[in-house]
């Protein structure tokens, strides 16, 4: 009679949320952007703390525990999730992305890291803002020349918003209004150009978004 062996019992082990969410290595940061509550209320902040799954934000209206926010962040475009818990001075919010969405913002973390951009004394010298009229035409390398949005411009470059089917490669050369620069990265919504030179503070905004 054949003698049957009996097999351990392997246990599966559940991991806890508070451990899946330790495996997103969290980042301190300094990258300013804008919100919206679930209102449509917008109001600037600044991003202190960072992972591909959440990030805890400096704000002057906090929202409420579980609502929505959309946010737009400096280097890393458009990102939205839900205010987990309220902070002293803004609240922290979780980031709901796709796992393919969560490895390309680990790896944007990551480079921003590496090249010390979150506290380079330029880009304190440099402060970003929102154009008044946000409305700009961009000229491709091909010499096109299409509309476009501009997120925010400092004196040395922009974020630019544009349809994906005219998204311009890394390192092109392109005019945003009357401004020269070269594509440096690409963001959520479109790029990021390095102006060709700095821009003087009271012509930028004419020079960016001016025909």
């Amino acid at each position: 009679m054949p003698v049957v062996m009996a097999m351990p019992m392997t246990k599966t082990r559940i991991v806890p949320r508070s451990e899946e969410r330790r495996r997103h290595q969290r980042v301190k940061v300094n990258l300013l952007g804008r919100y919206m509550l679930s209102d449509r209320r917008e109001f600037p902040c600044q991003v202190i703390d960072m992972s591909p799954g959440g990030m805890a934000v400096v704000a002057p209206v906090a929202g409420n525990p579980g609502e929505r926010v959309i946010a737009y962040v400096d280097h890393l475009g458009r990102l939205e999730g839900k205010i987990a818990r309220l902070l002293d001075n803004g609240f922290a919010m979780t980031i709901s992305a796709t796992s393919r969405k969560r490895d390309k913002l680990a790896a944007q973390l990551t480079w921003l890291a590496n090249r010390q951009i979150l506290n380079l004394p330029e880009d304190r010298r440099h402060g970003r803002f929102t154009p008044r009229n946000s409305l700009g035409r961009l000229i491709l390398p091909n010499g096109t020349n299409v509309a476009c949005r501009v997120i925010d411009v400092s004196a040395s470059g922009a974020a630019i918003a544009i349809a994906p089917d005219l998204l311009p490669a890394v390192g092109a050369a392109v005019i945003i209004g009357k401004t020269p620069g070269r594509v440096v990265r690409h963001i959520e919504d479109g790029f990021a150009i390095e102006f060709t030179r700095l821009q003087h503070p009271d012509s930028i905004e004419d020079n960016v978004t001016g025909e």
